[in-house]
């Protein structure tokens, strides 16, 4: 990070991860406090404690602020690790899908939040999204991946759309619609997994279907041989 190599961690380094890594006796506010304690030292115990509120209530956890992350759902908890890693202020953000696992109002609440720090602060964000429209709205560009194993970056794609966006006005410009189709387009094609075609023998057995309008035959504990054939089965898997 500007010209240092990274040998750890970091206070400048905020990281949001897609499985929350909350300390499970900590409650709500003491997993945030914790970062905020490290990062914040020299703040009076007051301060902290108004720093750490300030980041429950955006994320709209103050009514569960004492609740520990079992009693919590899924995007419960990633929202207090979202608060934990913003708390920290840090230069720059890495966020790992965060808001996959968030209904659709607290997600777009937590866009616009990441959005307004980034125009405030100017920091670095880099986000993994599986959302082609979330990366339009909030980035500068989208460097699409490669499909693994041994996935790589594709080329940058540059997100000329004015700010601020406005997400229901983003579906009918042309601008968004074109990067869209251009990100689309990558990751379907050169950007997607090569076309697999595999070919194998089987043998089937010859089964006929009965004819369920006729009187059912006694069953008989004979068995009787089963004629087989082979066919040639091609099985085609294209993924993105």
């Amino acid at each position: 990070m500007n010209g240092v190599a990274i040998a750890g961690p970091g206070p400048e380094r905020g990281i949001v991860f897609q499985n929350y890594s909350l300390l499970p006796w900590l409650t709500v506010s003491e997993n945030i406090a914790l970062a905020v304690e490290q990062v914040f030292p020299e703040k009076t115990a007051a301060e902290r404690a108004a720093h750490v509120e300030k980041y429950v209530k955006m994320v709209g956890l103050t009514h569960a602020e004492s609740r520990r992350p079992a009693e919590l759902s899924g995007g419960m908890r990633q929202r207090v690790s979202v608060a934990r890693a913003l708390a920290m202020n840090p230069k720059t953000l890495l966020l790992d899908e965060p808001l996959s696992a968030l209904d659709a109002l607290t997600r777009a609440t937590l866009q616009d939040e990441i959005e307004r720090i980034w125009e405030q602060d100017r920091k670095t964000v880099v986000l993994i999204t599986n959302s082609v429209d979330e990366g339009i709205l909030l980035a500068d560009r989208i460097i699409p991946l490669t499909a693994g194993p041994g996935a790589t970056l594709g080329p940058a794609v540059k997100i000329d759309i004015e700010r601020p966006r406005n997400r229901l006005a983003l579906n009918s410009d042309p601008r968004f619609k074109a990067i869209r189709q251009e990100v689309i387009e990558y990751l379907l094609g050169p950007g997607g997994r090569p076309k697999v075609t595999l070919a194998r023998k089987l043998t089937l057995p010859e089964i006929e279907p009965e004819d369920l309008s006729l009187p059912r035959k006694p069953f008989s504990f004979g068995r009787k041989p089963i004629r087989s054939r082979e066919k040639k089965v091609v099985h085609t898997d294209i993924a993105s």
